[in-house]
């Protein structure tokens, strides 16, 4: 974890609910229809998650404070209190879909005024990130266990995130699948209504046709606007290090796009 590569950027530069709270879905519920429309069922590709002694180690000493555990089932209700979970009040980014938290752990290092909470279904991401955590005495990273969207819908309230970072998420390539992508216009919605004015949605993809998807989701909300980082200011970087698999798919001849949007504040 402590070696990354170089960091870089790559600019290529739904529904407005009518109350705050989402309404939670019924018992089985697949398709979550919400006041945001449509958002995409929850499918999940099954990956080994046994951890090391270390891991585990790390994981029971760690987990009760740096983590929270909102997978189906769980105990777990109502909005996150950031402010006393991290015990300061800063801006506040949400990292969908962390993986082992390479990107996680070093942009956090390198904005150290920001607070990160990283969302990772899969234990073992999340437990080499605990030890990453442990290894640097990073102090800026909280971990969520769970489903993204559910995350934003019952965990994260509006106007409270100053970026949303989901970086590489599955693309399922084959058209019957589409629908389970994560990045569509009802999580877009969702997500803009999430950011505060001026927040930043800030997404990667080495898959064309998903790039494209998620550029046509993007610009269709009217909540958001395409963000230049050459030109403008944000509020977080969008810098990040190359990981193990985007090198990969470099050497697979894939590009990777990087989609940036900004909530526009109201004298923009």
């Amino acid at each position: 974890m402590s070696h990354h590569g170089p960091m870089h950027a790559q600019p290529e530069v739904g529904l407005r609910p009518d109350s705050p709270a989402l309404p939670r879905p019924e018992s089985g519920e697949q398709h979550r229809g919400s006041a945001w429309g449509q958002l995409p069922a929850t499918s999940l590709r099954s990956r080994h998650s046994a951890l090391s002694s270390t891991q585990r180690q790390t994981w029971d000493r760690l987990w009760p404070e740096l983590g929270i555990d909102a997978l189906a089932g769980s105990s777990r209700r109502g909005p996150v209190d950031t402010r006393a979970w991290f015990g300061r009040d800063a801006p506040l980014v949400l990292e969908i879909g962390c993986g082992s938290g390479t990107s996680t752990l070093t942009m956090a290092q390198a904005e150290p005024h920001l607070d990160v909470i990283a969302v990772e279904i899969y234990r073992r991401g999340l437990a080499q990130l605990l030890c990453a955590i442990d290894s640097e005495s990073a102090t800026n990273i909280r971990l969520i266990r769970g489903n993204g969207i559910d995350v934003l819908k019952d965990l994260i309230t509006s106007n409270s995130l100053s970026g949303v970072r989901v970086f590489f998420p599955d693309p399922w390539p084959k058209a019957r699948h589409h629908k389970r992508r994560l990045l569509q216009p009802a999580t877009i919605a969702l997500i803009a209504d999430r950011l505060i004015a001026g927040g930043v949605l800030h997404a990667a993809t080495d898959h064309p046709g998903y790039a494209e998807h998620i550029a046509a989701a993007g610009d269709a909300e009217p909540r958001l606007a395409r963000a230049d980082p050459r030109t403008e200011t944000l509020p977080i970087s969008i810098v990040r290090p190359t990981t193990k698999y985007e090198t990969k798919a470099h050497d697979a001849g894939s590009a990777v796009s990087e989609l940036v949007w900004r909530k526009p504040k109201s004298d923009d």
